[in-house]
């Protein structure tokens, strides 16, 4: 029997992106055919050995380069920090399996699934940046999204507020904008891609939203003070808008949670 921690130790502390992806795959097929076991072995290493390939080159967010849709280096641009956002939402669906322990096996079945689309999505992007002539590791891309894990490595309830209800909730709000700019421009693949990532992450957020919600009550914790709480303590400057209301309320969103971060943004 496959023990899930085992698989998920595998693809954090092995930079080797090929041989992350078949485990990724490999182990959503084992789960579906009742043939990965739930229960620890070891404790987790600890969050700063991960390790990530050479390449793509790391830019703080003010030294990333400007790109235009309207060119062909735009296009590629704008596709490989796609790509690299999804690369790294497959170390984020697979380190919190990692490193939360004790938990329903139904939490694990549903970040092992998150962690399979997510590896999708980026072959979907990783071949789709093939058509401009560019590979994911050719352009440098974003270095803030693995710090939001770092910083919540020991808090479940800050891991999810700040990376499913934070951090991946911002693609609800924006990646509606992003398609019909690909369309505008031609990108009927792009916009296929955009699509089917769109529709795959309104549940990750929705799944996001359900287990804070759980482990919340479980702990006598009323959910939406201990969102704004944890926020507050754990996201560097204020969550962006415009929100999308009408699709975070599907994601599990209240509609205090969202006129708190709309109000957030005028403070």
């Amino acid at each position: 029997m496959n023990i899930i921690f085992d698989l998920a130790e595998r693809c954090l502390f092995d930079a080797d992106i090929a041989r992350k992806l078949e485990t990724t795959h490999q182990a959503r097929q084992l789960a579906q055919a009742g043939r990965l076991s739930f229960e620890p072995t070891a404790p987790p290493k600890p969050i700063a050995g991960t390790l990530f390939p050479d390449k793509p080159l790391l830019l703080m967010p003010r030294d990333m380069p400007r790109r235009r849709l309207d060119t062909v280096e735009g296009k590629a641009a704008f596709f490989h920090a796609l790509a690299h956002i999804e690369f790294m939402a497959i170390y984020l669906a697979w380190d919190i399996i990692y490193r939360f322990r004790g938990l329903p096996a139904a939490f694990y079945r549903d970040w092992l699934k998150i962690a399979d689309e997510e590896a999708l999505h980026f072959e979907l992007l990783r071949r789709h940046l093939s058509s401009f002539g560019v590979g994911y590791g050719d352009l440098p891309a974003h270095k803030g999204l693995w710090t939001h894990a770092v910083d919540t490595a020991d808090d479940i309830l800050a891991r999810l507020a700040v990376v499913p209800r934070c951090m991946e909730a911002r693609g609800l709000d924006v990646t509606p904008a992003m398609i019909e700019k690909l369309r505008a421009f031609g990108d009927d693949a792009g916009v296929a891609i955009l699509q089917r990532i769109y529709r795959d992450e309104v549940g990750h957020v929705e799944r996001g939203s359900y287990w804070f919600n759980v482990f919340c009550r479980q702990a006598g914790l009323e959910p939406e003070h201990i969102y704004k709480e944890k926020i507050l303590a754990c996201y560097q400057g204020k969550p962006k808008g415009p929100f999308n209301r009408e699709v975070r309320i599907i994601a599990g969103f209240t509609h205090n949670e969202i006129d708190w971060l709309e109000e957030r943004l005028h403070e």
